[in-house]
């Protein structure tokens, strides 16, 4: 690949003034030697590359050199949109190409513009996973995302409890939502979501499909998102709070859920308190989420949770008597 990295030295040069041999080194990937071989087949191919000597020399193009081959390829183009991003491009194996467009843009801009994408970059930045979170990229996600930015059928194994299950899907579009990557797909003529990190085996089809030219995917995502949250909520704990506890509420389960359940609450009672019923996941992960709580919160019901708690508390309180 000799001929894309001249063509990429040549537009690094031409978006600074001048690079120093290591710069340019530590951006193409090579060895100092190597950078010193590629601008004399630079300079004996007629690109006016110059090299200073010294301390404080590098290369430079002489004479305001600019280079023609600033045209933004499909791929690059759609990657760019993506830069801000940086994780993301990584797993989809899109960096390249992104670096790429980066430089032809950096290299098609007036000379007073070319730090807008340094400046952008120190400024703000996207760091896609949740803390404590240790991120992973899932090993077919970039062929995933080939199929999609192509339009690609693909035959999958999906991952589902203990079970394999083969499905042909259209590949619509991917997300990233709190480190886990998702994919919305067509299926026998319905859209579904599957977490990428649950297929076991992608298989490219070779045939394109026509896609839906009016799908939209950030509405589908919100709409889908706020469906799986109300669909999980499958049980009801009630819950008598303190105002702090009605503050924290939403900071410790479902915030939807929660800031409903304290607005359809009655008037608080002689201590202040409010009672709530709250939709939950399950009571296991309700004992997690309300305990976080301490006696902020006090649960009536139903009875084998207020139960749960009692005997909490009262562990508790032999802790610290």
């Amino acid at each position: 690949m000799r001929a894309a990295r001249l063509i990429k030295m040549v537009l690094l040069l031409q978006g600074r003034p001048s690079m120093t041999g290591a710069e340019l080194a530590r951006e193409l990937e090579v060895s100092e030697r190597t950078v010193t071989r590629d601008a004399a087949a630079l300079s004996e191919a007629g690109v006016p590359v110059y090299a200073d000597r010294g301390r404080a020399g590098g290369y430079r193009l002489i004479g305001g050199y600019r280079t023609r081959l600033t045209g933004l390829g499909r791929a690059e183009a759609e990657a760019l949109f993506l830069s801000g991003v940086p994780s993301a491009l990584r797993e989809m194996g899109l960096a390249d190409a992104a670096s790429a467009a980066r430089l032809k843009v950096s290299a098609a801009l007036l000379p007073e513009l070319r730090d807008a994408s340094h400046s952008v970059a120190q400024r703000f930045h996207l760091d896609a996973p949740g803390w404590w979170q240790e991120p992973q990229t899932p090993e077919l996600l970039p062929l995933i995302a080939d199929a999609v930015w192509d339009d690609l059928r693909i035959t999958v194994r999906y991952r589902r409890r203990d079970t394999e299950v083969e499905r042909e899907l259209e590949p619509y579009g991917l997300v990233l939502k709190a480190g886990v990557w998702y994919l919305a797909a067509r299926a026998e003529g319905d859209f579904r979501v599957y977490r990428v990190d649950r297929f076991a085996a992608v298989d490219p089809a070779g045939t394109r499909f026509a896609r839906i030219e009016d799908f939209d995917l950030p509405a589908f995502w919100e709409e889908r998102a706020a469906q799986f949250a109300r669909s999980i909520l499958r049980e009801k704990a009630v819950v008598r709070l303190t105002p702090d506890g009605a503050r924290r509420l939403p900071y410790v389960t479902d915030r939807t859920a929660a800031k409903e359940a304290v607005r359809d609450a009655g008037e608080p009672d002689g201590q202040g308190r409010i009672t709530v019923t709250l939709p939950v996941e399950s009571y296991e992960v309700a004992y997690g989420q309300l305990l976080a709580l301490g006696p902020e919160a006090e649960v009536l019901g139903p009875p084998e949770l207020r139960a749960r708690f009692a005997e909490a508390a009262r562990r508790a309180a032999r802790l610290y008597r």
